[in-house]
């Protein structure tokens, strides 16, 4: 695919400076730019590499005024950033457009129904009663099970698995090797020290605008549904336990676990490897840093750390006393000497 700064400019209501006829067919760091990509300038102390960058066209800020002479096209718009991203929507769409049609050998059951403008890529496999909303992507090895519903406008990257009855919204990105609808982890211990599995009946509801990570597991409620809503962000390798559900425009960093029936609010961030307990419930923008660990509630509005999880200026202070506790132990060990001679520590 190939654009003209004109065109890119009038997509992005910018202001062009230099080569309006410049054409750009992908995208580059601006430290790494080469001719025929184009790159983006947010950050001040990137700014060096603007002068010396090889890429055709940069995205800049209106308020961006150039020290020396630049070689590449300008595209002045109101935030950089977010220009960038405009565009790499733009692209990744163009790019999915030109998959349509079924590819061969795959399976369709006659009971399930797809909307105008898919996409089946060979060996996937779509189940009885299953509803395909219009524009949906299903890459090579997806299984889609009996009564799954997916809605408008999603990709399915390839080897994803939708188990049974699951429901998946408009414009779900759900990346490979994820898996959606899995049984909950429910056994009940019996007499002879042996464990009897719990059937899990329930489903997994995702909510519209969710993404779901590669390898990222979410498991289906006991009875009822395991519940992601709207706007949720999953990374990859995350674990989500039965009957939890996930407040909407939530986001979860990789290796995060999140154990069975704890409710998450609104607006919430995770950092990595975050563990949750199970039947607790964390209030709206709560944010937990890297590896914190929450055993139980916790009120809205707050940032934790560590493990177990508390207030975060408290957690750095902590930190701090930590990595000095074999100094501060050896001057206690110290002073008592000093007080009490004769007495052994």
């Amino acid at each position: 695919m190939d654009f003209k700064a004109t065109d890119i400019a009038s997509f992005l209501n910018g202001e062009i400076v230099g080569d309006g006829d410049a054409r750009v067919s992908n995208v580059s760091k601006i430290e790494d730019g080469k001719p025929g990509t184009l790159a983006f300038l947010a950050n001040p102390k990137y700014e060096h590499y603007i002068y010396e960058t090889k890429a055709s066209v940069v995205l800049v800020n209106k308020s961006f005024s150039p020290k020396e002479d630049i070689s590449a096209t300008l595209i002045k718009v109101d935030d950089a950033y977010q220009a960038f991203a405009s565009l790499l929507d733009l692209y990744v769409q163009a790019k999915a457009s030109m998959k349509q049609g079924i590819e061969q050998p795959c399976y369709i059951a006659e009971s399930a129904t797809r909307g105008e403008d898919g996409y089946v890529g060979a060996f996937a496999y779509i189940g009885n009663n299953a509803k395909i909303g219009n524009n949906v992507k299903i890459y090579p090895q997806v299984h889609v099970g009996d009564n799954v519903k997916i809605g408008d406008d999603c990709i399915l990257y390839p080897g994803a698995k939708i188990y049974d009855d699951c429901v998946i919204g408009n414009r779900c990105i759900i990346h490979s090797g994820a898996v959606i609808g899995s049984d909950g982890f429910g056994f009940a211990p019996q007499k002879d020290g042996t464990y009897k599995k719990i059937h899990q009946i329930g489903n997994a509801v995702l909510e519209d605008d969710v993404e779901i990570g590669a390898n990222t597991t979410i498991d289906c409620g006991t009875m009822e549904s395991t519940i992601i809503r709207k706007g949720v962000k999953l990374d990859n390798l995350i674990q989500i336990a039965h009957n939890v559900e996930v407040g909407e425009n939530t986001v979860m960093a990789a290796q995060t676990g999140v154990s069975g029936s704890a409710k998450i609010g609104k607006n919430c961030m995770f950092g990595g490897q975050v563990g949750l307990g199970g039947h607790i419930t964390i209030g709206d923008n709560v944010t937990l840093g890297a590896q914190s660990g929450v055993v139980s509630n916790l009120k809205s509005n707050q940032t934790l750390l560590g493990s177990p999880a508390i207030e975060i200026r408290t957690a750095m202070r902590a930190y701090v006393l930590l990595k000095d506790l074999p100094e501060i132990r050896r001057d206690v060990l110290q002073l008592k000497k000093t007080i009490n001679p004769d007495k052994k520590n």
